[in-house]
């Protein structure tokens, strides 16, 4: 049976209400110990929308490069961050909300779509939560791509400069090499102390040195 692909309901109906400029948006890097969090909001051209765009956890890697492509060429584009210094006195939530607010500022926007339940409280237009967007609805599934591309170049420059923790493969994800590696190499000025795996190994250290 054919899975459901995102479509552009979502961005007919905002637009039937007299939005003009309506926004897709998605935020990747919740998850990971190390790194930002990066957000993207896209505007497609209803005439020229990529081919295949869907939810980036479905598509392989090689696929997200390419439509990552398609995708900055047809359609206006904003990427943002929250950083790690912000996702640990904000807390991870708020900051990815952040980055999503920054994105939206990026492109002048009246109405924006949002990937998730909640819609963060700092947006300058009017907004639509839609769970699973990134799977339902193209504008959103096209800043999955671009935020999820964007982040992982982050982290393969990032783990060129602390190399063994193996960011360039785990996106600074809490996979067994990288804890294992947060054991043996210690913390990074990139990874974020207020996530439990960091913040005990930090304690731990505290604790030997006292």
């Amino acid at each position: 049976m054919a899975r459901n692909l995102p479509d552009f309901l979502h961005e007919t109906e905002a637009l039937c209400t007299g939005a003009l400029r309506v926004v897709g948006v998605d935020e990747v890097g919740r998850g990971p110990l190390a790194g930002p969090v990066t957000a993207c909001a896209v505007r497609l051209d209803p005439a020229r929308i990529p081919a295949g765009l869907r939810d980036s956890k479905m598509l392989t890697a090689a696929r997200r490069e390419a439509l990552f492509d398609e995708i900055m060429a047809l359609a206006e584009v904003s990427v943002a961050h929250a950083s790690v210094e912000e996702i640990d006195s904000l807390n991870i939530l708020r900051a990815s909300h952040l980055a999503m607010e920054r994105a939206v500022a990026g492109l002048d926007a009246d109405h924006a779509l949002i990937d998730g339940n909640l819609v963060p409280r700092g947006l300058a237009c009017p907004a639509t939560a839609i769970v699973k967007g990134d799977a339902r609805c193209l504008s959103i599934a096209a800043a999955s791509i671009v935020a999820k591309v964007t982040r992982d170049r982050i982290m393969v420059d990032l783990a060129q400069q602390h190399p063994g923790y193996g960011w360039e493969a785990n996106a600074g994800y809490p996979t067994k090499a990288h804890l294992e590696a947060l054991q043996t190499l210690g913390v990074t000025p990139w990874h974020r102390r207020s996530f439990r795996p960091v913040h005990n190994i930090l304690y731990q250290a505290n604790s030997v040195s006292s």
